[in-house]
């Protein structure tokens, strides 16, 4: 898994250095309020800022939300006044060299990568062809954040159409779609709801 956790962050880094400096600092992306510079921020956060995301998990489930944005934003917040040819410059780093915590961690840290890179793509009006492996992690992220922060996997039977098992309650209304389109609207990405089928 490693090795498609570096794959993916090497793709990440394609993406962006085919971006203008202003589609970069402040083009649209699938993130509210994010650029694609913020983005890559909060993904080299993860690896060298990880105590800010320390005891997420096991805090309290009301406030989870709230104290994931609060992390999140400390990481964007860092990257923000940094030169883009230096921040580029360590993402070339980050995409080779994973933290020891992230290697740990890369089965559940491909689907936050995924997602992201999702978010820039399509953000920006791109498109790309997925991995196996990277939609099933999309929507392993999905289904992950789904049951912490909008709970819409408890009331939909999600049936992915190009591989993968049905989540969810069997008696649920079913939603039906791509592995990649699913675990982007299990995380709040309506964007994609059109590519849905809700039964």
């Amino acid at each position: 898994m490693i090795e498609e956790l570096r794959a993916e962050r090497r793709r990440v880094i394609t993406t962006l250095e085919g971006l203008s400096d202003q589609e970069f600092d402040h083009g649209r992306t699938l993130c509210a309020g994010w650029s694609p510079r913020d983005v890559l921020g909060h993904l080299i956060g993860i690896d060298y800022f990880a105590a800010s995301y320390g005891g997420l998990i096991l805090g309290d489930p009301r406030t989870f939300a709230r104290r994931l944005d609060e992390a999140n934003a400390r990481q964007t917040e860092r990257v923000r006044e940094m030169p883009r040819t230096r921040l580029m410059d360590w993402a070339a780093t980050w995409a080779v060299r994973p933290s020891p915590t992230t290697r740990m961690a890369a089965r559940f840290l491909l689907g936050d990568l995924a997602v992201h890179h999702q978010d820039i793509v399509r953000g920006q009006g791109l498109s790309r062809e997925l991995p196996d492996a990277v939609s099933a992690a999309v929507l392993r992220e999905g289904l992950f954040l789904s049951s912490a922060l909008n709970r819409r996997v408890f009331a939909h039977r999600v049936v992915p159409t190009d591989g993968g098992r049905p989540a969810g309650p069997r008696s649920a209304p079913q939603v039906r779609g791509t592995r990649e389109a699913l675990g982007l609207w299990l995380t709040g990405r309506d964007d994609v709801v059109p590519e849905l089928d809700f039964a």
